[in-house]
């Protein structure tokens, strides 16, 4: 069975970015899941992985623009301290949802001086062009529940899918690189978590 439209995909993956540098790997761990042209992968590996079959393996390198776009100024800004209310020791790495230039977005603190907190929305690996080592490890039909909803639900229900990726394959929040789009502004399905439980999405 190739990869194709609505197919449930399981792949092992490695990221590194152009300075060869190790992002993120599955290989040591648990295969990633996703169903394929539901905009759960960046545009740029999901379109290398079109029309391969189990056993395939891939060196895919994905310019920013297929990956996560461009690095956007506008999404970095200074926000006084006292903007952040009650919340005390706030250091570099933490997230939050802020107001930007681009909507409602999370955000991450990259720096915290006297009484300013500098904040950006772009994601960690925007403007950047990522390698990824891939091998296709399954393909099957999605479920008609798993298309509806628009994600895998790994062990056949949504909920079931317990581990996480915390090098961010599976893009969103609170996750920091990898594969998969960041869709954090997406609603959760009825019936689902929305906590990133049901599979590769956020």
């Amino acid at each position: 069975m190739i990869i194709t439209q609505h197919k449930a995909v399981s792949i092992h993956y490695r990221l590194t970015n152009q300075q060869g540098e190790l992002i993120e790997s599955s290989f040591e761990g648990e295969p990633m899941l996703y169903l394929h042209g539901a905009e759960n992968m960046i545009p740029g590996l999901e379109a290398a992985l079109e029309g391969k079959t189990v056993g395939d393996k891939l060196d895919v390198t994905v310019e920013a623009e297929q990956a996560y776009g461009p690095y956007h100024d506008g999404l970095r800004q200074d926000v006084p301290l006292s903007a952040f209310g009650d919340i005390e020791d706030i250091v570099p790495g933490m997230r939050f949802i802020a107001e930007t230039e681009m909507g409602q977005r999370p955000v991450q603190v990259t720096e915290v001086k006297d009484d300013v907190v500098v904040v950006d929305g772009n994601h960690p690996l925007a403007g950047q062009s990522l390698n990824f080592t891939v091998e296709v490890l399954a393909v099957r039909d999605a479920t008609e529940e798993e298309i509806a909803h628009g994600h895998i639900h790994a062990g056949g229900s949504c909920g079931g899918h317990e581990h996480s990726h915390e090098g961010g394959c599976c893009g969103g929040e609170s996750h920091e690189g990898g594969c998969c789009n960041d869709d954090s502004e997406k609603e959760a399905k009825e019936g689902c978590d929305g906590n990133g439980g049901c599979g590769c999405r956020h």
